[in-house]
């Protein structure tokens, strides 16, 4: 890197001369508007190449599971590359939600009904053409969790499946507000919280009881990767997923709140994403006034107002500590007991670096934390104009085809 930043800075001062004595573009007067922008160029490409593009920090708790991603997932190690002009976290985040394409998927919809009376709505890929697994009953299926307000639309997941469907997988999207969402009534007066697994454990023993001898793995974004991580330290080895991934997870949500309600990031983020979480309950209201005031959750103006007026009253919480404390899943990560990678960019508003359980992730052998410096929120862009596939779905894409192929090797390691 040293040697490569030199001969830039060379070719630069080089260049400028030749600018300055044999260009004359009326720039300025001269040829030095074109040098002081072509220095700019160069000083600006060593910065990013010495402070900016960087490999992951790559954290195990077993020699194995390391050497297993550094042969089978190698993204893992190597140098990641921001998109050059929209490095930083916030620009990251808010970015890709717009400039990110949307390949075309074409979902099944199933409804099941839970124990309680409730319905939750699933979105199937089936990927009946594939060539790879022409047996739907042993075709490698994987469930994705989207993030608090995503669903099986958002640009990430039809990523995420469009990338991997040359696999031959086949995909299963089921995402929050599932209850009461998309045209349906809500028939329970009950939504969400990621302390509250069992909705999931439902979908999951759903999946499973229809291709019980198909590979199964899961993967969350976000919110949907927290709920995943507190089912797997639930259940530990007795879950029919053989392997899981989650991005940018918020591991410790007092750390998260704190974050979020900093005066820029709650003007970003905070204040929009409790606007969408009120609109989703207040169109079933009838269906909480009797247990929740419903006036003053409308009144909330940030996720942690809304989780102590809402969530927390609805799930049987004493206080919003109570329930922010069985919610985060840094507490939970020690007990998870498959194979696990969990990517987070150290720059995440939304999931501050020093609350990454980096010492408990040591301690767990089936555990993998793949650290990127930059990437923000659920971004990871890369390339000039990063409206295709991302860093995230590069480490997503090559893990599950990892651990499908090559799963079996960790067990002999």
């Amino acid at each position: 890197m040293q040697s490569l930043v030199m001969d830039l800075r060379m070719l630069s001062r080089e260049l400028s001369l030749y600018l300055e004595h044999q260009v004359r573009i009326g720039f300025f007067g001269s040829g030095m508007g074109l040098s002081l922008i072509l220095g700019f160029s160069v000083a600006y490409a060593c910065y990013y190449l010495s402070s900016i593009a960087k490999k992951p920090q790559l954290v195990t708790g077993g020699e194995s599971f390391s050497r297993f991603l550094q042969d089978h997932c190698p993204v893992v190690t190597e140098t990641y590359y921001p998109t050059v002009w929209c490095w930083e976290s916030r620009g990251q985040t808010l970015l890709r939600p717009f400039i990110a394409s949307k390949p075309p998927v074409q979902y099944r919809k199933e409804c099941i009904k839970t124990a309680d009376g409730g319905q939750i709505l699933l979105d199937w890929f089936d990927n009946d053409h594939s060539k790879s697994y022409m047996d739907a009953s042993t075709r490698p299926t994987i469930l994705l969790l989207p993030g608090l307000t995503g669903t099986s639309k958002e640009s990430y997941i039809l990523h995420m499946i469009h990338l991997s469907e040359e696999l031959g997988y086949r995909y299963h999207v089921w995402f929050f507000n599932n209850r009461g969402m998309a045209g349906r009534c809500l028939q329970t007066p009950r939504t969400y919280c990621c302390a509250n697994t069992e909705d999931l454990e439902t979908v999951i023993n759903h999946i499973h009881s229809l291709y019980p001898s198909a590979p199964f793995l899961a993967a969350g974004v976000s919110m949907g990767g927290m709920l995943l991580l507190n089912y797997l330290g639930k259940m530990g080895q007795k879950t029919p997923l053989k392997a899981a991934a989650t991005f940018s997870v918020g591991w410790n949500i007092f750390a998260c709140s704190e974050s979020l309600e900093k005066p820029l990031n709650w003007l970003l983020f905070n204040y929009y994403l409790t606007t969408c979480l009120q609109s989703s309950v207040n169109k079933h209201r009838h269906m909480f006034v009797k247990q929740i005031d419903m006036d003053h959750v409308m009144k909330a103006k940030s996720i942690r107002e809304f989780d102590k007026r809402f969530t927390s009253v609805m799930f049987g919480y004493r206080t919003i500590d109570d329930c922010y404390t069985d919610a985060s899943p840094n507490h939970r990560l020690k007990s998870v007991g498959i194979p696990v990678l969990c990517l987070n960019s150290v720059d995440d508003v939304f999931s501050p670096s020093h609350a990454i359980p980096i010492e408990t992730a040591k301690q767990n052998p089936n555990v993998a934390l793949v650290l990127t410096s930059h990437g923000g929120h659920i971004g990871f862009l890369e390339g000039i104009w990063p409206r295709q596939s991302t860093y995230m779905d590069r480490v997503f894409k090559q893990f599950v085809q990892a651990m499908v192929e090559h799963g079996h090797e960790l067990s002999t390691m």
